[in-house]
């Protein structure tokens, strides 16, 4: 199961409202790539795919896909403001160590596999 913070889940109903996609979900996935093996991605969808995995909290519908859950399931998604600006983190406890930004991870202490990337971004 994935759940939002009251603070995340307020930011993703203003996106989909914004986006006028009131009735869509945000999609949760997980791609190689990032200084720790694995980052994290989320988007606005408006249909489950087959095989995904639905979730609702806090009155947001959350889709994640099948090889995507193993990785982030359990995972509490944040809206984190600072200076920088505001974006959602994704507290992961299967994440065994995660790159100084924050946006990649890796899950079991292995060599990352090959990645698109090996900076953090």
């Amino acid at each position: 199961m994935i759940t939002f913070t009251e603070f995340a889940a307020e930011k993703a109903f203003e996106m989909l409202k914004a986006n006028n996609k009131l009735d869509a979900g945000i999609r949760i996935f997980v791609k190689s790539g990032g200084c720790s093996g694995y980052s994290y991605g989320m988007a606005i969808d408006d249909k489950q795919l087959e095989g995904d995995k639905t979730f609702e909290d806090k009155g947001v519908k959350i889709y994640v896909d099948q090889m995507s859950l193993p990785l982030v399931d359990g995972s509490q998604v944040d809206f984190v403001e600072n200076m920088m600006g505001g974006g959602f983190s994704v507290n992961n406890p299967n994440a065994t160590s995660a790159c100084g930004c924050g946006s990649s991870f890796r899950t079991d202490g292995a060599a990352a596999p090959d990645a698109e990337g090996a900076s953090c971004h």
